[in-house]
């Protein structure tokens, strides 16, 4: 089994040709304060199957904080069909909407994917704090937004 692709984005979908289109992958975010809310991102994970695999597997994502807490988690499974050599292997396509993604300090996050006992290191995303200048701030290609713990 491997990892083929994983990443970020705005906006991702499956056309009907089979085809994955991705808008907007991002690795950086930038906030004027932490914790910070993401309001809505993507995660695209695609993975091939070895020949051997079919049946019924979990899928476990987790998005892991700079000090190794989980501070999100996609859990589920996929159904893996066999293939003859003469086709590829089969492929599971995750392409799953995320809202309100509140990451707690500034820091390098990575995602840690989990699959039949196996854990794959994802992507990172650097979560990046800016300073404010007056009464603007600037605004990088993708931004979180500084919220004020309750």
């Amino acid at each position: 089994m491997d990892l083929q692709t994983a990443f970020f984005c705005d906006e991702a979908r499956e056309d009907p040709n089979g085809k994955l289109d991705a808008h907007g992958i991002f690795h950086d975010l930038f906030a004027t304060g932490f914790p910070a809310a993401h309001g809505r991102m993507v995660l695209v994970l695609v993975v091939d199957w070895d020949r051997k695999d079919h049946g019924r597997y979990g899928l476990k994502a987790e998005l892991v904080a700079p000090d190794g807490s989980v501070v999100l988690t996609v859990d589920g499974h996929t159904e893996v069909d066999s293939r003859p050599a003469h086709r590829p292997p089969a492929r599971t396509r995750l392409v799953t909407e995320l809202e309100k993604v509140v990451f707690p300090k500034a820091g390098r996050y990575h995602l840690r994917l989990m699959v039949k006992g196996q854990r794959f290191r994802g992507p990172t995303l650097n979560l990046v704090q800016i300073e404010v200048e007056g009464d603007t701030v600037p605004a990088p290609a993708s931004e979180a937004q500084g919220q004020t713990p309750s």
